[in-house]
């Protein structure tokens, strides 16, 4: 289901505990201005861009299963600028009659963030923000993910370092809740099967030497009184936990490396599938329902319906909505 409305509106709409899980990027707070009347990031306040996050994910937990998350990537900006090439607050606004060639945009000026009781180039803390108000309100904050990104966006900035992450906030509603850990499992990096140490190498009992109370091995990783193995994804060890790992795969890390994907040819802020792919496997069940209130373009439906779920996106722009068809149509 593809629903082009204002997201606020739309989800009152929708029956109670029908979604198994959300999977949303909301606009980034004085980011963009994509010219649709309604639409969340510009608001004069940073405590009125959360107070508007806040209620929309109030009618997420609403429509969600008791069992369901919410999975949220948002990013962090500064104040006085918007993100990339502005975000050390030297620039002034960019044009807005001008395809921005650091975004890959042909809509959607960038704009300049100024909050009065910020400085100007403190970090604004958005992420935080809207993880502490969602608490307050009832969710259970569960995780920080952070999305390194390999190939992020170069900075001029020379008084710190180049940013190249994202987050991905995980929320339930419950206590207890759905996460399908197994369906995410990583591979262990360097694990051989038929090498002579196999996922059940043996460790020289010589090979070692005491360093107060931790001994190394050479070969098989390093551990504290016996409780704790190496997990190093960067060379093969004995073992990836507290027993011998027979499977090369390991529970999936708070760290995900992900490729920034190629924008489609309107909407520039694309995620990539494989950032969406793992809270789909994860937060719902084959055949479970995956929602997205700030579609966009549309991958979040993309790879639900790839991975055999049904999907609910709700966009407010029009033109990104019949992204969205596009987009799903094709599968």
């Amino acid at each position: 289901m593809i629903i082009q409305g204002d997201a606020l509106i739309e989800l009152k709409k929708l029956p109670a505990e029908s979604v198994d899980c959300c999977i949303t990027s909301p606009p980034y707070y004085g980011l963009r201005d994509y010219g649709c009347v309604g639409q969340i990031g510009l608001e004069s306040t940073i405590d009125e861009y959360i107070a508007k996050l806040t209620d929309v994910f109030h009618e997420v937990k609403r429509v969600l299963k008791a069992d369901g998350t919410l999975w949220v990537n948002i990013a962090d900006s500064y104040n006085g600028s918007g993100k990339g090439r502005n975000a050390d607050g030297s620039m002034a606004m960019l044009r807005s009659d001008k395809q921005q060639s650091n975004r890959g945009s042909t809509v959607g000026s960038i704009v300049k963030t100024s909050i009065h009781n910020i400085k100007p180039k403190d970090l604004i803390g958005v992420p935080w923000l809207l993880a502490f108000a969602l608490r307050a309100d009832g969710w259970y904050w569960r995780q920080v993910n952070v999305w390194d990104k390999p190939n992020c966006m170069p900075e001029s900035v020379k008084d710190r370092c180049t940013t190249s992450h994202e987050y991905m906030l995980l929320f339930s509603k419950s206590t207890r809740y759905y996460f399908d850990w197994k369906a995410i499992q990583e591979s262990c990096v360097g694990f051989d099967k038929s090498s002579p140490r196999g996922s059940k190498g043996t460790l020289t009992p010589n090979a070692g030497r005491r360093k107060g109370n931790r001994k190394t091995f050479r070969g098989g990783g390093a551990y504290t009184s016996g409780a704790s193995f190496d997990n190093s994804t960067e060379k093969q060890n004995d073992s990836h936990g507290n027993s011998p790992n027979d499977k090369g795969l390991r529970r999936k890390r708070s760290v995900w490396r992900v490729s920034t994907a190629a924008g489609h040819s309107i909407h520039f802020a694309t995620f990539p599938p494989k950032l969406i792919e793992p809270c789909v496997l994860a937060g719902s069940r084959p055949d479970g329902v995956v929602l997205d209130p700030f579609a966009g373009s549309g991958t979040t439906g993309k790879v639900a319906k790839a991975n055999k779920r049904d999907f609910i996106l709700i966009e407010l722009s029009e033109e990104y909505a019949q992204i969205c068809r596009e987009q799903t149509e094709d599968l």
